[in-house]
């Protein structure tokens, strides 16, 4: 598969790397498009294999997949710029623009005969850097080989769940936002190690650890969180009398208010 990559920011840059690593697409056969030079130099220093260029039309016109990683404001330009070039019967789209969804994506794609391309709205989160992102997919008149080639794609970047488009916002509040609210409990327990005693850079790599700890304890275990609770829980013990505290002072309820907070 040829695919093609609008914007060399943050997250087109991520994806054009974590697509070079991997090994569903072949490196040569990744285009990235940007307007300005530095970052594309960046990324052909990394990736020789990968082409780069400043011409959108040129960056799409023999590409499978076409991938928008540009901001918001950006997209019904660039859609505009390149939709004389498209190929609606060959060519698949994604925007990974936030906040712009399907319905929005199509109207600027539809051309004067009606037609439109298989299209995807892509929310991925910032951990797409490390290959560890949480991406969300919704799909409008794509096919079921098409959605699983997506997936697979999108998999050698993280983990990759197809849903609804009505969920894309509640996808944004868990794991889009969700990286900025796990990094603020990182911050406030690391901040309780130095009162507890420990440097901060010690109690930071503790609190690291613990955390991806928890993670790999479910997904090894298969088990809901309040399984593990339980099994560090003893009556009258630490553990409780924390969660107690924690709870007194909001923990779970404002998580869930943030997250109510967020969601678009």
């Amino acid at each position: 598969m040829k695919v093609a990559i609008i914007g060399a920011g943050n997250m087109g840059g991520a994806v054009a790397r974590g697509l070079a690593s991997g090994t569903k697409v072949c490196t040569s056969n990744i285009v990235v498009s940007n307007p300005t030079i530095p970052k594309l130099v960046d990324l052909s220093t990394e990736y020789p294999a990968i082409k780069v260029t400043t011409n959108n039309k040129d960056a799409v016109k023999d590409a499978d997949l076409i991938i928008l990683a540009v901001k918001p404001w950006k997209a019904e330009e660039v859609i505009n710029e390149i939709k004389p070039v498209l190929d609606y019967d060959r060519q698949m789209v994604a925007s990974m623009a936030g906040g712009v969804g399907l319905s929005q994506i199509s109207a600027w794609l539809k051309r004067e005969d009606d037609k439109l391309p298989p299209t995807y709205y892509l929310i991925p989160n910032t951990a797409i850097a490390v290959k560890s992102s949480m991406t969300f997919m919704a799909a409008a008149r794509t096919t079921q080989q098409q959605d699983e080639e997506m997936q697979a794609i999108f998999r050698e970047l993280g983990e990759v769940m197809m849903v609804e488009e009505r969920l894309m916002g509640a996808g944004t509040a868990l794991a889009s936002c969700g990286i900025a609210y796990a990094m603020r409990y990182l911050r406030a327990a690391t901040e309780g190690g130095v009162e507890l005693g420990f440097y901060a850079q010690d109690a930071q790599k503790i609190v690291m650890q613990t955390m991806k700890g928890a993670v790999e304890l479910l997904e090894s275990n298969g088990s809901h969180p309040e399984e593990e609770i339980d099994r560090v829980t003893t009556p009258g013990g630490l553990t409780i009398r924390g969660l107690n505290a924690m709870e007194e002072g909001g923990f779970t309820n404002s998580v869930i208010q943030g997250l109510r907070a967020s969601k678009k």
